[in-house]
C-alpha cells in the first residue's frame, strides 16, 4: 500500500536540497503543466472520477489538489521573501479536496492555472539569488522551511502526483 500511496517515496524533510540542485528542481516545476495536461489527456470522465489507489482521491481531485498546493507553495515563496521567517497557515487539504470545485470542475480549469502559475512561479525561483534561497517560512507542524528547501519538496509533491495519475493510468491499460 505505500508504493500505491507513495510511487516515488516519501520526500526526505532531513537532507539538504544544494544550491547547485535548484536549477533542476525548477525544471521539474516548470515542465509539470505539460505532463500533467498529458497525462490526463485522453482520460474518460468515468476515469476522471475514478480513484488512483483504493480510499484516495479521485483523478479530478488530485489535478485541482496541485493547483491548491501550488498556489499555497507561490505564496509561501513570495512570504518568505518579502518578511522575516513568516508563519505561514495550512490548510486541510482532505477537506478541500472534498469541495465542490475539487469534485466538479473540468480539470481543464486547473491545468490553466497550473500553467500560468508555474510560470510566474519559474520566473520568480530562477531570479533568486543564492541567499535568497536561505530564507525562511515556519510551518507550524513542519517548523522553519528554506526556501531551497520548500522548492525540492514542491518539486517532488508534483512529481509524486503524477505519478499516481501515470500508475493509474498503467492499471486501466492505457500505458505499457
Amino acid at each position: 500500500m505505500d508504493k500505491l500511496r507513495y510511487p516515488i517515496g516519501q520526500f526526505n524533510m532531513t537532507e539538504d536540497v544544494g544550491v547547485d540542485q535548484i536549477e533542476d528542481l525548477i525544471i521539474q516545476i516548470e515542465n509539470l503543466p505539460q505532463l500533467l495536461a498529458n497525462s490526463v489527456r485522453d482520460l474518460s470522465m468515468e476515469q476522471l472520477d475514478s480513484s488512483y489507489r483504493p480510499g484516495g482521491w479521485t483523478i479530478r481531485q488530485v489535478v485541482h489538489h496541485i493547483a491548491d498546493s501550488h498556489m499555497n507553495g507561490y505564496i509561501r515563496l513570495k512570504l518568505a521573501l518579502t518578511e522575516n521567517n513568516p508563519i505561514i497557515k495550512p490548510y486541510n487539504e482532505a477537506l478541500w479536496a472534498e469541495l465542490e470545485d475539487s469534485r466538479t470542475l473540468p480539470v481543464e480549469v486547473s491545468l490553466k492555472l497550473v500553467e500560468t502559475l508555474h510560470f510566474r512561479w519559474a520566473t520568480l525561483m530562477r531570479s533568486l539569488y543564492p541567499t535568497e534561497l536561505n530564507c525562511q517560512f515556519h510551518h507550524p507542524e513542519a517548523g522553519d522551511l528554506s526556501l531551497k528547501k520548500a522548492i525540492g519538496l514542491y518539486a517532488w509533491h508534483g512529481n509524486h502526483h503524477l505519478a499516481h495519475i501515470m500508475d493509474f493510468r498503467k492499471i486501466i491499460g492505457l500505458e505499457g
